[in-house]
């Protein structure tokens, strides 16, 4: 068997979990290129996901410390929404995906990496991008870095 490196994820799994609230903390510290940090509208924002399944894995946030969906006011919940379509449209025309998983992990129990502030993830998809890899090696390759996905986004929305 040959190995494949990820050397990215080492930093993840090694680094000291930060106490506070990185959904918080990234739109506060006002360096968006550095964060990834694609959008910001009135009451959420969107941003690459530092560990994607995929090229173009966003995760699109409220501002507001909210642990669901429905503790979202109606006028956020809507931004929200819309700011999810605005991302199908924006990566379509980018990237050409043949499709798309949407969704929303509530509590650490659904899979929620971040389990105590909302966010949905658009993640693109292509024809055989989930292969035997993860199966096989618990292995999953992305083949684009962050910085260039960034790029190819970056004034797009």
């Amino acid at each position: 068997m040959e190995p494949i490196w990820a050397p990215w994820r080492i930093e993840y799994i090694r680094m000291e979990k930060p106490a506070g609230c990185i959904l918080c903390e990234k739109p506060a510290e006002n360096n968006d290129p550095t964060n990834f940090i694609l959008y910001r509208a009135k009451n959420n924002y969107i941003m690459l996901n530092g560990y994607p399944y995929n090229p173009g894995h966003l995760l699109v946030a409220t501002y507001r410390h909210v642990d669901s969906l429905e503790g979202l006011t109606p006028e956020e919940l809507h931004e929200h929404i819309e700011m999810v379509r605005h991302s199908i449209e924006v990566l379509r025309e980018v990237f050409k995906p043949a499709g798309f998983n949407i969704g929303t992990n509530i509590g650490r129990v659904a899979g929620a990496g971040i389990d105590d502030h909302v966010h949905s993830h658009v993640i693109p998809r292509w024809q055989g991008d989930n292969n035997f890899m993860p199966v096989i090696a618990d292995t999953r390759v992305v083949p684009q870095a962050l910085a260039d996905t960034y790029n190819q986004l970056e004034g797009k929305f």
